[in-house]
Parts: C-alpha cells; structure tokens; sequence
C-alpha cells in the first residue's frame, strides 16, 4: 500500500495547471513526478534562452553571407519572427515537455500492424522528411552521449508508473521528448526547411549537449527517494563483449540486452567494481598539459614543489584565493600584472597558506596538482593577453577576472576539459566583448557595456566559485551582448538603405537626364524655360521615375508635358498643364507660391495679383531656380557623406589590381576589411555590409553599424593593391581559442628539443 508520509517535500510547482497530471498515479509517484517536471522545467529556461539566442545569430550570419539580396532578406525576416515569437517558443516548448510528462503511465500502444487498408497512400513531403531526419539524428547524438544516465531514468521512471523501462518518446526527459517539444514549438512559424534545420542545430547545441547535469540531477533526486538506489548501468564494452550462454524461456535477458522491456528492474546485476568506462580525450587535456609542466620543470630545475610538509586542502586554497583578491584589488596596474604571473602568483599563495604560522612548524603547500593548475591559468591569461588589441579596458578586465577563474579552474577540473564549461565560456565572451566593443578602433567604448562587465566581474570576485554562477553570468553577458548587436543590425540596416536609395535616385537622375538630352538636341530652348528644365523639371522626371517606373503612365504623363513645354506636342489645356506644372515643382520641394509664379511666368499666362516688370520678375524666378536645392543635395548635418576619393587610374587587363577587382565583386556582405592610416600607421577595422554589381559603390560599417567608408570597388581595388586597405581571413577561432593553441604550442616547444618537424599532440577541447 502506497501512502504518503506528513511532513514530505511539497512539489516545487506552485501552480496546479502548471503541473503534469494523470488521473493513474500513485500518491508517491505523483510527488515525484512533478517535483522532477519542476527541475526539468527551471533547469530548461537558460539553455532554451541560449538555443533561441544562438538561432538569432545563426541567422544573421547567414544573412551576411547570402549572395543574393532575397536570400539575405529571408534570414532577416526568419530572425525578426523568431525575436518577436521567442516568449510563445519558450512557452510552447515547456508545455510540450509538461505534455510528455503527463502521458506517463499510459498504455504503450501495441507493436501491431497498422490497418494499411483504411489509410490512403499519399507523396512523401520532402520538407517534413528533412526535419524528421534531423531531428532523428539529434537524437541518436543525444542518446548515445547520455546513454548511462538515460538507461537509469528509464527504469526508475518504470519503476513510478509501473510499466516496462521507457526509452524513446515514452521518456519526458529524453533526447527524443524534448527534440519532438522544440520542434511543435517552432511549427506554427512560417519558416523555411533550412532555417527549421537550423534551429535543430541551434538547439542541439545548447540544450541536448548540456543535459547531463539535469539527468544527474534527476537520477540523484529519484535515488535520494528509494527508487532503485543500487541501480548501476552497464559499461558499454561489458554489453558487447560478454558472450552469454542460450537462456530458456523463462530465463531473464542477458546484459547484452538489458534494455528489453519485458526485463524488470530488479534483474539488473551491480555493475563489476573493476569495471570503467572508457576514458575520453577530453578528460586527457589537464593530464597532458600537467605533463608538459612536469618535463619543463625536469629541464630546468625550477618551480619543483615542495616535499616536505603537508598538501593544503581546496578549503585552505580557497581561503588563500580570496585573501590574495583581496590583496591584488588594491595596488596598481603595474603591480598587479606582475602579481598575477605564475611564479609571484605562487609564492603569494604559499605566503597566504603560511600566514600567521610561527617558525619550525610544518610549511603548507601546494600539491602537484594545485600547482598545476595555477600555473596552467597563469600561463593561459598571458597568452590571452597577447592576443588583444594592445593596453586598454580589455586587459584590465582580464587581469580582474583571473583569480576569480582560478578559483574555479581549482574547484572543478571541467574548467580545462570541457570546452562548454560555463566559465570557460564567460571567459572567452568578456574578452572578445571588451576587445572588440572597448579597446576597438572606432574610438570610445560603449559605456553599458563597459558597465555591465564590470558588474560581472565584480559579482565574480564577491560570491564563491560554482557552475550555478557562470551560468547565470553567461546568461546575462548574452542578454546585453544580443542587444548590442540588434542595434548594431539595426543601424547598419539604415545605412544600407540611405546607401541603396541614393543609388536608385543617382540613376534615375541619370535617366531624366539622359531623356533631357535627346529632347534638347531637337528644341534648344533658353532663358526660365532651359533652367526650370534643367534644374528643376528633370529632378520631377526622377522623382516620378523612383516611384512610379518608367513604363508607368504617371511618368509618361511627365514626359508629355515636357514635349508641350518644349513645344513638340499641342497644348490642349493650358490650365491643366499649369496644374500639372505646379504639382511637380511642388513634389520637389518647392514652394506653392513659387511654382505658381514659375508656371504662370512659363506658360505666358497673367497673374492674379499686381507683379514687378515682365523682365525683373522673369531673372528674379531665374535665379531662384538656380539656388533650389536639388533632389538628394540636403546631407545630414551631423553626419557628412564622407568625401569621394579620386577615381584610380585604368589598370593594365592582367595587373594585380585587376585580378583583385575581379575577387572583389565575388566576395560576400558581412566580409571584414582592415584601412591602414599611411600617416599615423593606425589600423581600422571596417565591414563590407553593401556593394551595388551594378555602379560598383561600396559601403563600410563600424562594429556598431555606423557609416565608415564609401568607395567604388576600382578605388578599394587600387588600395588594396598599394596595401593600404587589407582584407580580413574568417576568424574560424576565438581570442580564448588561439589563446588555448598558443599556449599548449608553447609548453610543446619548451619540452621538445630544437629539432624541426611538424608539431602533434593534444590540443585543449
């Protein structure tokens, strides 16, 4: 009889309609059920916040590297449907999973053969056929990167609701649950089969790569309760390799089979003590770094550590950690750096451990191991350092974040041999942020961000190191990061515009003009009718040219009333030809009053009011012609075009000049160019976000998304061939990666003797 105790835990879920129900459960198994839905659901919310993040930049990388314009417009909408649909993602997404854990207990339906004959035959949709095949690899990744935990929650979930071990969709924290909850989540938008795929990735990455906390957490919460607490799952080789002999009937399934559901969890045998899995290459990196130390350190009889005396503990450590903060915070810059580097480092711990101790008695230090990794982190920020843009807030930032990491780096040893370690994360996004937004060549730094790192930081010195904090620290830095580059997408987005409405008003402009020409061959005119029509008449040309298209009968309208004012056609109506004449002056930014007295003066008809002599008012309006400002001439005070460089001369059809043109027009939106000062030597980085195939201007952003650089791709050919403009290769790694690559090529070439050959060995994951 299952009877609940008074005084249990209570489930963490507040709200009933929150809450998986089923009218079958058990009272036992109804409380833990939902306690293990409220854990699953609070642990889901940061890395889903993460997947639907990391989608938005998918995206918008994409977008850059589109080679055509629909193809980019399609990456932006897909991006801005799911920035405006990301609270009903996320709540879609957690009522799916709330869904999965509620169909626990029912009947598993039969392995029966479907009634083939009442379903009529219909063509495989390719689309829904791509998704189902990614989404079926994600899972088969999942599972078989989460097979030892998942094989316990099978059987202790079976165990709650009393059906054999569930696997599959039959498990609600399965890879195969939760990818089947993403993927209905994402249904109801209007996306393309690739950015579907996409999200899949996006959420591959972020959430099922990560699910081995929940599921630890979970199997702990369940076995802390009695359920199956003596569970141990098989070693994968123990499976494979153990022949077992032919069972009767009634016999149970062998260990190569332990996962059949008719077997009850109580069949299960303990797993061999001596038994072990097999041991990654991730798990390898700390080893084979502390190996390198040790052979440098063999070498060079130095920083040899002590044998006498006892290893301080993680608490001792940890202690000596914070008072070494403590004591760094407060003198200079220059102090400390060299504070902060491996050796100095190391003596001030060992003066922290032996503080206060009185002379003769038994020295603390530091075990191999704390050693190791003090210096493994010492030596790591040095390479990073060398990677920024030189002395600034990036580096006084790093120099912050050290100790704080090496308190982490001490605690857990996932730091080095986990790529995805969330402090190893936060790390490489605080520099590359303060190196690309702070210390960047654009000149000042964006104070919020500069803000919010710091806060950062400082909440990374206060409170005590644990994956928990990293977490919610990561979290935050992405939040205001992903604001920052909306509003950089979004300025960019502007100056493309401005740029490609100036293109469109430049050739219309150049079209009117063109069909001015051709009139003006036939009709010379003079006098206010010359200048109205070419300061004037042509600017109407082009603006209805812009709006309405050549072919259009509004534009045809203009040029017929250009033919009556040149005299080549009749006028019919000389009133509504002057109504039409003041209409287009209008249009373009002219005065009522002026277009009437130009239409009037024009067209010889008498004004209504008393005016001055017929000659005076006609140079009066001549003049007045002269000094309108003309379509697209009235540039932003604040912010000047920036002005046009001389056109290069030709270049011969086989100089260099021309081959790079040639790659020029091929390279994509988003490609990164560095500008290089020939009179200072100062460098500036510059992103190509718009080129028009057909006139050749070329548009260059900041970071931010301001206006950079103007020119034609002959002018940026002509540069780049005198090497005062260079193109940037695709980053493929990070400031924290090459900082990792460095560094182990460092400690390789300190341990090798100088004979030349390639380099191999582990590189940090």
């Amino acid at each position: 009889m299952d009877v609940e105790q008074q005084g249990r835990r209570q489930p963490f879920a507040p709200d009933r309609d929150s809450r998986p129900d089923h009218a079958g459960w058990p009272p036992r198994a109804r409380r833990l059920i939902e306690e293990t839905h409220a854990l699953c659901a609070s642990w889901l919310e940061a890395p889903l916040r993460l997947c639907l993040g990391d989608i938005e930049q998918r995206l918008y990388a994409q977008a850059e590297r589109s080679r055509n314009h629909l193809e980019q417009q399609q990456c932006l909408f897909s991006r801005q449907m799911v920035q405006q649909q990301r609270a009903a993602i996320e709540r879609r997404f957690l009522d799916g999973v709330r869904q999965h854990f509620s169909k626990l207990g029912h009947p598993v339906a039969s392995p029966e053969e479907p009634d083939l004959a009442r379903r009529p035959l219909e063509l495989l949709d390719q689309t829904e056929h791509e998704q189902t095949v990614a989404l079926n690899k994600l899972v088969a990744r999942g599972e078989a990167r989460h097979g030892t935990p998942l094989f316990e929650l099978g059987y202790r979930f079976a165990v709650l609701v009393g059906q054999p071990p569930l696997e599959g969709e039959l498990l609600p924290l399965g890879p195969q649950a939760l990818a089947n909850a993403f993927r209905d989540a994402g249904t109801p938008l209007e996306l393309p089969v690739e950015h579907r795929l996409l999200m899949l990735q996006s959420f591959d990455t972020a959430v099922v790569h990560s699910l081995a906390s929940l599921y630890d957490t979970v199997n702990e919460h369940l076995r802390a309760d009695g359920i199956l607490p003596q569970l141990r799952a098989f070693p994968t080789a123990a499976r494979t390799q153990v022949d077992r002999p032919s069972r009767g009937p009634g016999e149970p399934p062998a260990p190569a089979v332990a996962r059949h559901p008719t077997e009850p969890p109580a069949a299960t045998p303990p797993a061999p003590a001596t038994a072990t899995p097999a041991r990654s290459d991730n798990i390898a990196v700390l080893d084979n770094l502390r190996e390198m130390l040790a052979q440098h350190r063999a070498g060079q009889g130095a920083l040899n550590y002590q044998a006498g005396g006892r290893a301080a503990t993680p608490e001792e450590l940890q202690l000596a950690l914070d008072a070494l903060q403590l004591h760094v915070s407060d003198v200079a810059d220059q102090a400390r750096r060299e504070l902060l580097s491996a050796q100095a480092l190391r003596d001030e711990l060992l003066t922290q451990l032996n503080a206060g101790k009185p002379d003769g008695a038994h020295q603390t230090h530091l075990s191999e191991e704390q050693g190791d990794t003090v210096e493994l982190v010492a030596m790591l920020f040095e390479q990073l350092g060398g990677q920024l843009q030189g002395q600034g807030n990036a580096r006084s930032l790093l120099g912050d974040l050290q100790l704080p990491l090496l308190r982490m780096a001490v605690a857990d040893q996932g730091f080095f041999n986990q790529r995805e370690h969330p402090a190893r994360k936060l790390l490489g996004m605080v520099t590359e942020a303060a190196n690309d937004w702070l210390d960047g060549p654009e000149g000042e730094g964006d104070r919020s961000l500069g803000a919010k790192l710091n806060q950062l930081v400082d909440r990374a010195r206060r409170e005590p190191p644990s994956t928990g904090l990293y977490t919610s620290l990561l979290a935050d830095i992405e939040h205001h990061l992903g604001l920052l580059n909306r509003k950089a997408q979004i300025a960019e987005r502007r100056q493309v515009e401005a740029m490609q409405g100036r293109e469109r008003l430049e050739l219309a402009r150049h079209r009117a003009n063109e069909l001015m020409t051709q009139r003006f061959e036939l009709c010379n005119p003079r006098g206010l009718l010359r200048t109205l029509l070419e300061r004037a008449w042509s600017d109407v040309l082009a603006l209805t040219l812009l709006r309405h298209g050549e072919d259009s009968e509004a534009f045809i309208l203009r040029l017929r009333i250009t033919d009556q004012l040149l005299g080549q056609e009749p006028v019919t109506d000389r009133n509504l030809l002057q109504s039409e004449v003041e209409s287009g002056l209008q249009q373009i930014g002219m005065h009522a009053e002026e277009a009437v007295q130009v239409a009037q003066r024009l067209l010889g008809i008498p004004a209504g009011t008393p005016t001055a002599s017929e000659s005076a008012t006609t140079t009066e309006l001549a003049l007045k012609l002269k000094q309108h400002q003309r379509l697209g001439e009235h540039a932003s005070q604040d912010a000047p075009p920036p002005a046009p460089m001389p056109a290069p001369p030709a270049p011969a059809p086989e100089s260099p000049e021309r081959r790079i043109h040639q790659r020029l027009r091929q390279l994509p939106f988003g490609t990164w160019f560095e500008f290089i000062d020939s009179s200072n030597g100062r460098v500036t980085q510059r992103k190509l976000a718009w080129y028009s195939p057909v006139s050749g201007n070329s548009l260059f952003v900041t970071r931010r998304g301001l206006r950079g650089e103007e020119m034609t791709l002959p002018q940026l050919a002509h540069e780049m061939a005198c090497g005062r403009v260079r193109e940037m290769p695709p980053m493929r790694e990070n400031l924290l990666d090459r900082a990792w690559h460095a560094l182990t090529s460092h400690l390789r070439q300190l341990t090798r003797p100088p004979v030349p050959g390639p380099s191999s060995g582990a590189t940090p994951a």
